[in-house]
């Protein structure tokens, strides 16, 4: 069937041409290559499963088609469980974390442990914690959850007093090492405002988290790295017991909204190069953890479904509530052209039926392209707080 004029597809190159069922299997007779007639029978049509299109959408591809090089580990890892985080007793051994990421065999050993388990199991309690909550409902925010955020705050307000240099590069604008200069020299004071005495010590460990949580000063860049860093410090911070289990709430809908909000101001104003991006083919240039706290905020809504990102009125309205909502948002503002064609795998997952169902995929994506990626973990820290094991 012929769709209106209005809503044909952009022709394009055709090194990019997208993929769709008639452009993929012309009609019998034809050729498969170039469309021409043919003597031989072509291949049998390949079967699509059935799912229908959000309203006013058209898409451009087969649903379900991009997903990662190693989707089958995806679809086979079980569902990370949310675990209770085991707090430190004294006496406390505080030490410098060091890299131990070297390669695969490494990452099995770390995916066999019972500190990715816990921390992966803390990213999941952080999930839950905001499932069916919008950004604005009260939570219980403790003083070092309002702390952090003014640290935050602090953070953003230098972007404000160093601004971006003058040059012809596209990305990497050099001012974001000053700026990353300045965190270096006032990073560790903010942190000791707010740390009880008795764990002060714990600042030669848990300050490397948080310095590497906002991106490399040398490369210029961030990515999915430096943001599971951010949530290792506050993995570190529950792990003093600084902050407990009802500060999660405020973690999620105070702490980390705020961060987001710092990381994309410095993403627009210095321009930082993605860390490790897939590109096209990957969820997000930069983020990871607000779509899947995002997503748990969606869980049994009444009218918004997965589908719903393709509605300009819904995310208009309601990306200022919902994290995933404002990543989509954000993509569509920062990214030209068809959605589809810029983001196939974020036009995929708009297709799956439930809240519920994204988030326990995005879940196990986040172990297997983030927690078990050498290139991205090899600059993950191990000290006595996140520890190595043999």
């Amino acid at each position: 069937m012929e769709p209106p004029k209005s809503e044909k597809t952009p022709e394009k190159s055709t090194s990019e041409a997208p993929v769709t069922v008639s452009s993929a299997f012309p009609p019998s007779g034809c050729c498969t290559n170039c469309g021409g007639p043919t003597i031989s029978e072509p291949p049998p049509l390949a079967s699509f499963p059935e799912m229908s299109p959000p309203p006013n959408y058209r898409p451009i591809r087969a649903p379900a088609i991009n997903l990662p090089h190693n989707s089958q580990a995806i679809i086979l890892s079980p569902v990370p469980h949310a675990e209770q985080v085991a707090v430190v007793t004294p006496p406390y051994q505080f030490e410098t974390p060091i890299k131990r990421i070297h390669s695969p065999d490494d990452i099995r050993r770390f995916q066999e442990s019972a500190s990715c388990k816990n921390f992966l199991g803390f990213v999941v309690s952080l999930s839950e914690s905001i499932r069916g909550q919008k950004i604005s409902d009260p939570c219980h925010i403790s003083p070092t959850v309002a702390a952090i955020v003014s640290i935050l705050e602090t953070l953003l307000q230098w972007i404000d007093e160093i601004p971006p240099a003058q040059q012809s590069a596209r990305y990497g604008n050099v001012s974001f090492r000053s700026w990353h200069e300045r965190l270096r020299e006032r990073g560790e004071t903010l942190i000791l405002e707010f740390l009880p005495e008795e764990f002060k010590g714990s600042r030669i460990e848990i300050v490397p988290y948080f310095l590497d949580s906002f991106g490399n000063s040398s490369r210029i860049d961030y990515g999915t790295g430096h943001e599971t860093n951010f949530a290792a410090w506050l993995y570190c911070l529950a792990r003093m017991g600084i902050v407990k289990e009802e500060d999660y709430h405020g973690l999620v809908a105070r702490v980390f909204v705020k961060y987001l909000e710092l990381m994309r101001k410095l993403q627009m104003v210095y321009c930082l190069e993605p860390a490790g991006s897939h590109g096209v083919w990957g969820l997000d240039d930069y983020h990871f953890l607000p779509f899947i706290f995002g997503s748990s905020q969606l869980i049994d809504h009444k009218y918004m479904k997965p589908k719903s990102i393709h509605n300009d009125d819904i995310l208009e309205n309601f990306s200022s509530e919902y994290m995933y909502l404002s990543c989509i948002a954000f993509v569509k503002k920062v990214k030209k052209g068809l959605f589809a064609e810029h983001s196939p795998l974020l036009d995929d997952i708009s297709g799956v039926p439930n809240w519920k169902k994204v988030n326990s995929g995005l879940l196990k994506m986040y172990k297997v392209e983030v927690l078990e990626k050498v290139p991205i973990m090899q600059h993950f820290l191990f000290g006595w707080l996140i520890k190595w094991e043999e």
